[in-house]
């Protein structure tokens, strides 16, 4: 049987950013394996290595601090059973919210929401990552998402204006459907917006025949935490993202 290599290079990521970029196959290390993902980085010119690290796991903390990994954020993982939200009604608020499916006419306002939605990325808390290049990066995404990455991006308005999205992803393989990116534009962020998306996606899901929905969010993001735990998500589980540099940026400040 063929071993796995102990890190895979990201294509994606390498070119947006103009960085060689690469990912730790494993979400725990041990002594042996840090040597084989260092020397890996070396024979393929690595500048930056993400880790996504099991945070129950004490040795592969231990590891990372060791060898100059920079943690760079605390990954949530929700999960909300549809079969369960199918009792829950939308919201009070939908009556001034209307949700429907992206349309091409929407991308420049979406994009729009999109630079100033995800200060609390991990992206944004690694300082070789400058600020614009961050902001870059997810209105890419978004757009993107309504093109062809998601399976529907739905969109809310509010007196006919676009002002927030979510992105919904079947499941592949075995995996449970994924919400991916959630926007709502600054000023409406307290009037529902955000929970009103969230149901309607997970009623998306539902008909769809999908009964598990996971969803990504920060550590340092309590407000998005409490969004889906208010829509019916419980804590999955909890790992630590870590970025270490070779290229000598890592003192960088971002601007």
């Amino acid at each position: 049987m063929e071993l796995q290599e102990p890190c895979g290079f990201l294509p994606w990521d390498t070119a947006f950013f103009g960085k060689r970029i690469a990912q730790v196959n494993a979400h725990r290390l041990s002594s042996q394996m840090v040597d084989g993902v260092l020397e890996w980085c070396a024979t393929h010119a690595i500048e930056c290595i993400y880790l996504l690290a099991d945070s129950d796991h004490a040795e592969t903390v231990r590891l990372a601090e060791e060898y100059g990994f920079r943690l760079v954020d605390i990954r949530i993982t929700l999960q909300c059973n549809t079969r369960d939200a199918r009792a829950r009604s939308i919201n009070d608020f939908s009556q001034r919210v209307r949700v429907r499916p992206a349309r091409q006419s929407d991308a420049a306002t979406l994009k729009a929401i999109a630079r100033t939605s995800y200060n609390d990325s991990r992206f944004y808390f690694d300082p070789c990552f400058p600020a614009e290049s961050c902001a870059a990066l997810y209105e890419t995404w978004i757009e993107r998402s309504c093109e062809d990455y998601a399976d529907v991006v739905l969109v809310a308005e509010v007196n006919d204006q676009s002002v927030g999205y979510v992105s919904c992803h079947l499941p592949s393989n075995t995996q449970g459907g994924q919400i991916g990116l959630v926007g709502v534009e600054s000023r409406n962020r307290s009037y529902g917006v955000g929970q009103t998306l969230i149901q309607y996606s997970l009623r998306w899901f539902c008909e769809h025949g999908v009964e598990e929905v996971k969803v990504v969010t920060q550590g340092r993001n309590i407000a998005a935490q409490r969004l889906f735990q208010s829509c019916g998500f419980l804590t999955h589980s909890v790992q630590l993202w870590y970025h270490k540099w070779f290229s000598g940026c890592a003192g960088q400040v971002q601007s």
